[in-house]
């Protein structure tokens, strides 16, 4: 299985990245959080922005050029989380002129939001423990 990593740079919107940190008096406690599927890496911050990005532009192509990503690559990202999702989390069309289109179901509006929200708790922890460490 090959690995996959966001090639994007977060935006002002984005300013929750992957990677959490706490700092103090120059050391920092660092943790990254995804979720692991059957397949490998099933979920993750790169993963939930692209899924993000597919609501806000209604096409796969759209969402990838807002990353700065290959379409390709965008593409293989929501394939390994189609495959993975117990449920379906997006619809896409066929494309063409009147047609196309990826789109977000209710349950994909749901993970993206579990997801934040577990982000936030993460680096709420990290907080803590840098506060725990003593240096």
């Amino acid at each position: 299985m090959r690995e996959t990593k966001p090639k994007f740079k977060p935006g002002e919107k984005d300013s929750k990245p992957a990677d959490g940190a706490a700092e103090k008096k120059g050391y920092a406690l660092k943790g990254r959080l995804w979720v692991d599927g059957p397949e490998g890496t099933f979920l993750g911050v790169g993963r939930i922005v692209l899924l993000e990005r597919i609501k806000e532009h209604g096409s796969l192509i759209a969402a990838a050029r807002s990353m700065n990503m290959s379409y390709r690559h965008a593409w293989d990202l929501l394939d390994s989380i189609g495959r993975q999702a117990k449920k379906p989390l997006f619809t896409t069309g066929r494309g063409g002129r009147k047609g196309g289109g990826t789109r977000l179901t209710g349950e994909g509006e749901k993970i993206v939001a579990a997801f934040w929200k577990l982000n936030r708790k993460f680096r709420k922890f990290l907080e803590k423990e840098m506060k725990n460490l003593g240096v």
